[in-house]
């Protein structure tokens, strides 16, 4: 009960509405560290009839397997496994998967390993959220394609921009960043002595390092920060996932806590698909900023990304910082439009 309460934070539809509807979900990479988890939570919602785990036919656990073990959990939803063999197009493997589907979690792509600079990591991991992107444009283009793929702030940029040049209407793509008000709400929690689940922190900008900006004067329930505080919570917040990766001894990152917070939009975009108001942050196109993109609070509804919504007054600290997320986050974005413009 209290793991499923803690998704139900938005005002949705009577219950016995909800119980009648029916959606096809997809986790793309839904047999690795954060797939699994977070197939087994997107499971665990009763809106979910049909939840579709896909990954590559060289996963260290078959897709067929975390669907097999998860077909076994008295809960509605039918579960399906789907492997696909990653050197040929995604496109020509994925239409029984896809078909359908009303939300599409990304939580796919390759880590950074020793050696490889964040160009290599973006050109190969922009390819296997291209390659998902043609095969959802295809088969559920009126699905939303929610990304975990790193690096958000270029990736996202690239495959909205793709959408467009494919006809399709680029309200569908979001950036997942809710794992940083996850941490920021637990932090603060924590270091103010209050239920961490009843704290929220606006955070906005990016999903990375420092275009991660923690709005901690507009924390609620209503909280002051010495100064000294704000400066060992920022950092905190934006580094949070070095603290993971150091804990596992270089040996796994952010899992557990990145399905968690997938999870968290994943049902955010349900409630609104269903037609129920539905308020969450992601990192979407938007016009909040003079940038084209940018993590804010975004309104969900029946069709996707309905309104993305500004973030109020900063304090001086915040506005300071503002100006330099905004200046790396600008060549971070840049960096998926030339990449969508080539490809």
């Amino acid at each position: 009960f209290w793991l499923k309460h803690q998704f139900c934070k938005f005002n949705s539809p009577p219950r016995f509405i909800l119980a009648a509807m029916s959606f096809k979900v997809c986790v793309c990479g839904g047999a690795g560290g954060i797939g699994q988890p977070l197939s087994l939570l997107m499971a665990m919602d009763d809106r979910v009839g049909e939840l579709c785990v896909q990954d590559v036919d060289v996963a260290m656990v078959p897709a067929a397997g975390v669907a097999a073990d998860l077909s076994h959990l008295n809960l509605p939803s039918k579960v399906k496994g789907f492997a696909i063999d990653p050197k040929q197009p995604a496109v020509d493997q994925l239409e029984e998967c896809l078909t359908g589907c009303h939300l599409v979690l990304v939580p796919a792509g390759m880590p950074r390993k020793p050696g490889m600079t964040r160009d290599d990591l973006f050109n190969i991991n922009a390819g296997i959220a291209k390659g998902i992107a043609e095969a959802c444009a295809k088969f559920c283009p009126d699905a939303v394609l929610a990304l975990i793929v790193n690096p958000v702030n270029s990736v996202v940029p690239a495959v909205t921009e793709l959408y467009k040049k494919w006809g399709k209407d680029p309200k569908k793509i979001v950036g997942v960043t809710t794992l940083d008000l996850v941490r920021a709400s637990k932090f603060v929690g924590e270091l103010k002595g209050m239920p961490p689940q009843q704290v929220e922190v606006p955070v906005i900008g990016g999903h990375a390092g420092a275009t991660i900006l923690p709005v901690l004067s507009q924390t609620t329930p209503a909280t002051t920060f010495t100064d000294d505080e704000i400066k060992a919570l920022d950092p905190r917040i934006q580094d949070a996932g070095t603290e993971v990766v150091n804990a596992k001894n270089g040996k796994g990152s952010a899992t557990l806590s990145m399905a968690f917070a997938g999870a968290r939009l994943g049902k955010a975009v349900l409630t609104g698909l269903a037609g129920g108001k539905s308020e969450e942050y992601a990192y979407v196109e938007s016009t909040v900023t003079d940038l084209p993109y940018f993590a804010s609070k975004v309104v969900f509804g029946p069709k996707g990304v309905q309104e993305t919504l500004g973030f109020g007054e900063l304090s001086a600290y915040e506005q300071e910082r503002l100006a330099s997320v905004k200046t790396q986050l600008k060549e971070e974005i840049q960096k998926g439009l030339d990449y969508a413009a080539a490809n």
